[in-house]
């Protein structure tokens, strides 16, 4: 099976290193974009199943299109930012994208966390694994249709959200720390998981707790991590 990738990036040196470094992976199939309005226009003609977006573009930024993409799909979306966008990268987060990697890259880094977050949006989008329905109180996962429900209402969580909320949910009551919750959901060496980490669980309390300011299931325990209480 192909995987599409979409590189969006204005600068061709950059798309260009990025083609090198992904093309050692023959089942890859790449597309590339010099700015968010042509990466849209790919989304919309091809099936994508990863996308690398730079925030800073002309005609249409990364966050921009972003907030576009994720009207229409939950496809991987890995921010590709200058060590000057902290700003950037937790807007980026907070409305969606799954990971960013810092410029400049290092290949192997870059490798490594497209395959991880490819290989979680396969499984997530294909076949079910082993029925497995876990419910604590308003919440419930199914892990064979790949979904969360609150109040018997389906929410929409992203892939990297989904991952979180099933390794909460398997283990109530017990604390992972944000380099646990990295390495297992990531399967990556934990760079800044601690941001990472805790955007997405923010956005995971304004998805299941009815007021996420003071949350009923999702706590963090300071100083140590997080955990799903039943």
């Amino acid at each position: 099976m192909a995987l599409n990738i979409l590189i969006c990036d204005d600068e061709k040196d950059i798309l260009e290193a990025l083609k090198i470094y992904l093309s050692v992976e023959k089942e890859y199939q790449l597309f590339t974009a010099s700015n968010g309005l042509e990466a849209l226009k790919i989304v919309e003609e091809q099936e994508i199943h990863l996308v690398l977006m730079d925030i800073m573009m002309p005609k249409m930024d990364g966050i921009s299109a972003m907030i576009k993409i994720r009207e229409r799909s939950n496809v991987p979306v890995i921010l590709l930012t200058a060590k000057s966008e902290d700003t950037d990268k937790i807007l980026g987060l907070n409305i969606g994208a799954d990971d960013y990697i810092t410029k400049p890259f290092n290949p192997v880094e870059v490798l490594a966390r497209v395959k991880s977050q490819l290989r979680r949006y396969v499984t997530l989008g294909g076949s079910a694994i082993t029925k497995n329905l876990i419910k604590i109180g308003r919440i419930e996962l199914d892990d064979e249709a790949k979904k969360v429900m609150v109040d018997g209402e389906e929410v929409g969580l992203t892939p990297t959200e989904y991952e979180i909320c099933r390794l909460l949910m398997k283990n109530p009551g017990k604390v992972f720390s944000t380099s646990e919750i990295y390495q297992k959901v990531w399967k990556d060496t934990p760079y800044g998981a601690e941001n990472t980490v805790a955007v997405h669980i923010r956005h995971l309390r304004e998805k299941l707790e009815i007021d996420p300011a003071d949350p009923r299931y999702l706590k963090v325990v300071w100083g140590q991590g997080y955990k799903i209480e039943e």
